[in-house]
C-alpha cells in the first residue's frame, strides 16, 4: 500500500477507537515517526494530509526540516532520547520535545530556550515499564521532576509520553497507557496545571492508546513501511 493509503487507514482506525471511547477524533494528532525515512516519503505523507512529523535524532531531523522548509504548516517534534549537548539544536528546531526525563536536561533546555527567546514546549517521558534499556523518569520520581521543571521560566510542560515494554499483543500495552493517564491526572490535580497531551501508542498498539486517552500517536512503519536502516 502507498503512504497515502496507509495514512487514510490509520485515520479510520483512530476515528473508530476515538468513537469507541466517546472521544472526538479531531483532538488526536497522528504523528509520522519518520526516523531514517527519505524526504520523498515525508512529502508523500504531507500530500496525503499529514502535518506532524517526529524525528528521533536531532541531526537527522535538522536536515529534513531544512529540506522541507518550504512547507510552512509542518509541525516538527523530537521524539527520541535527548543528550544534553544536543539540547541547543533541539530547542532551535523542534516545536515539541517528547523526551524530557531528568533535571540536568530541564536545566539545559531552559537555558537554551532563554537564549532563543522562546518558551520550549515539552512532554516528560515516563519509563512506565521501568526497563533499564529505556529512557524516561521512573513513575515514582515523576512528581519531583515535574515540580522542578514547573519552576523553569522558559519551559512549558504540556503532558507526558511513554513507550511501554514491547509485546506482540497490543492489549499488553493497555495497563501502561492507563498508568500514564493516571499519572497525568494526579499531576493536574496536585499542581492545578492542565496537561493536554498524552503521547503514547505506536504502529502496533495506537488504537488501544487512543481508547486510553492518547492525544498524540507516533506511527512509523504502519505509515511509511519498513525503515531504511
Amino acid at each position: 500500500m502507498s503512504v497515502k493509503e496507509n495514512f487514510l487507514e490509520i485515520k479510520q482506525i483512530v476515528e473508530g477507537a476515538a468513537k469507541k471511547a466517546g472521544r472526538n477524533p479531531e483532538e488526536i494528532i497522528i504523528l509520522g515517526a519518520s526516523k531514517t525515512q527519505p524526504v520523498e516519503k515525508l512529502i508523500e505523507a504531507y500530500e496525503a494530509g499529514l502535518r506532524y512529523f517526529g524525528e528521533n535524532r536531532v541531526q537527522e531531523g535538522m536536515k529534513k526540516i531544512e529540506a522541507l522548509k518550504g512547507y510552512k504548516d509542518i509541525h516538527w517534534h523530537l521524539i527520541g532520547g535527548l543528550q544534553t549537548n544536543k539540547a541547543k539544536y533541539a530547542v532551535k528546531h523542534f516545536e515539541l520535545i517528547h523526551s524530557l526525563d531528568r533535571k540536568e536536561l530541564a536545566d539545559e533546555i531552559d537555558k537554551r530556550a532563554k537564549k532563543e527567546g522562546k518558551i520550549q514546549s515539552v512532554l516528560i517521558e515516563v519509563n512506565v515499564g521501568e526497563e533499564e534499556s529505556k529512557y524516561g523518569v521512573k513513575p515514582a520520581d515523576l512528581e519531583e521532576l515535574f515540580e522542578y521543571t514547573l519552576q523553569k521560566e522558559n519551559i512549558n510542560v504540556l503532558g507526558l509520553m511513554c513507550i511501554p515494554p514491547y509485546s506482540e499483543d497490543k492489549e499488553a500495552s493497555r495497563p501502561y497507557f492507563a498508568l500514564l493517564r493516571n499519572l497525568r491526572d494526579k499531576l493536574e490535580e496536585k499542581f492545578n496545571k492542565k496537561l493536554p497531551h498524552l503521547s503514547m501508542g505506536m504502529s502496533n498498539d495506537f488504537d488501544v492508546a487512543v481508547e486510553e486517552g492518547a492525544t498524540i500517536v507516533r506511527i512509523g512503519t504502519r505509515l511509511f513501511g519498513e525503515r531504511n536502516y
